[in-house]
Formats: structure tokens, sequence, C-alpha cells
């Protein structure tokens, strides 16, 4: 019986390893290290940094931000992000089409900016949609006819904004872990992705991450969710070796960090 190209490759790491090459073992036979992964001593560390050393960060991220093209904004408060959200929203062109349509989180964060209200003053003719599930099957709204029109509000829309769970300074790369409401499409399929986060929100590298996500219980449902790396705008240089953006997603991508700074 001939043995496959996957058996012939496993054979020749377990020889590699130093273990017979014919006997697979049991998961329990196997030792892990775990000493060297850090735990309370460096949440404690996330979770009591000063303020000096959160701007630090964010210099971090503005820094490692500008070789990507992302556009790093540190403003005081909400209302001056909405105002600048605004303003973009006046500013940018829809890439197809002429209708200005905003497509957005479900989220605290995003919905105290009050988007709709602050539109509606400035005399901006631009809906705004939420990607929630609203089913009422007395009105004739079935989960699957509510996922569609989510998924038409986002295809429509030339403008996605979202928060993040964390923002990475170390890689200027935004951490999105999907739940209902939170669609990973928002930051995907517009032209244009707008991010909105506390400054709370940025960490310093991949080992803070890792740390928050085992140990941090306000998001269990990381393990079992689609959690995205977002760093800067959608990019590829495979035709001639020239960068394009927008290639497989938004051309722009704009990061509000709230400093709540007096």
């Amino acid at each position: 019986m001939k043995t496959s190209n996957k058996n012939q490759f496993i054979i020749k790491v377990r020889a590699a390893l130093g273990h017979a090459p014919d006997k697979r073992r049991e998961w329990s036979a196997l030792d892990f290290d775990h000493s060297d992964i850090p735990g309370d001593e460096l949440l404690a560390k996330i979770r009591n940094r000063t303020s000096q050393e959160k701007q630090k960060l964010l210099t971090d991220l503005v820094e490692q931000s500008q070789p990507l093209n992302l556009k790093v904004i540190a403003l005081n408060d909400g209302v001056s992000v909405t105002h600048d959200i605004l303003d973009l929203i006046q500013e940018k062109k829809p890439e197809w089409g002429r209708s200005k349509q905003v497509v957005a989180w479900k989220h605290p964060l995003i919905e105290s900016l009050d988007l709709e209200s602050a539109l509606k003053k400035r005399n901006i003719k631009a809906p705004v949609h939420y990607a929630e599930l609203d089913c009422d099957p007395l009105d004739g709204v079935t989960a699957e006819s509510g996922r569609e029109k989510i998924r038409k509000n986002i295809s429509n829309s030339f403008i996605g904004v979202t928060s993040a769970d964390y923002c990475v300074a170390e890689t200027a790369s935004l951490v999105m872990i999907t739940r209902p409401g939170q669609a990973r499409s928002v930051s995907l399929v517009p032209s244009i992705h707008i991010a909105v986060i506390e400054i709370d929100s940025i960490i310093a590298n991949l080992k803070e991450l890792y740390v928050l996500i085992n140990q941090d219980d306000a998001i269990p449902e990381s393990l079992n969710n689609c959690m995205t790396f977002v760093t800067g705008p959608s990019k590829t240089a495979d035709i001639e070796a020239v960068m394009v953006h927008g290639a497989h997603g938004p051309r722009e991508l704009y990061l509000y960090v709230i400093t709540g700074n007096p």
C-alpha cells in the first residue's frame, strides 16, 4: 500500500524531531512549556497605565501608521470626532453612484456620536444604517430578509463606521471581534473605513493582546468569534510592483482616537 504524500511528510517531521516515524503520539503525551507565557503581572501593567504611558503608545501608533497610509486623528472628545466625521462625509464623494449612505456598527461608542442627528442639523443628506439584525415576523421581516437588508445597506454605503476592541501600537493594527450588530463587512465593503476608539484601547504589542484575550473575562467570546487584524487600508502591489490602495477593500482608513484630555 502506497504511503500518501501527507503521511510521508508527517513521517519526516517525526523523524526530524527524534520520534518513531511510524507511531502517532497522543495529545496527553505532549509536554508544553507555559513558563514563558506572561500572566497577571502584565495584565495589571496594561490596566494600570499612566496618562503619560498611554500618550506614549498613541505617539508610537501615529509613527507606525504613517508608512501604512493610515490616518490617525487624536481628538479630545466624541463631539469633536462627530464634527470631523461629518466633514469627511460632506467632503468625500462615493466611488460609485451619487447617493451618499453610511453604515455603522451597533456599538455604544459609535451610537454616542449621534451621527444621524448631527447630519440632519448640518443638512447633509446621508442616511445612516446600522448593521443590526431587526426581525419582526408580525411585519413579515424574517431573519433571512433582515440579513439581506443589512447586506444591501452595506453594499450601498460609501463609508463604514466601526469601533475596535484594541489597537496594537507596534504594528498600527486594529483588532476587531465580530459580534451581532458589528459585522466585519462594515469595515471591508465601503470605500472608506472610519474607526473610532478610546485611548485606553491602544496596547503595545501582540503579547499584550494574547494576555488580554486569554485572561480578560470582558471578551470571552473572542476565541469563538471571528477576530480580524486591520493594518491600514486595503493595498496590493501585485501588478508591476506598483502600490494600489482599495483593491480588496477600503481605499482609505481613518482612525479617530478619543483622548479624553480636557
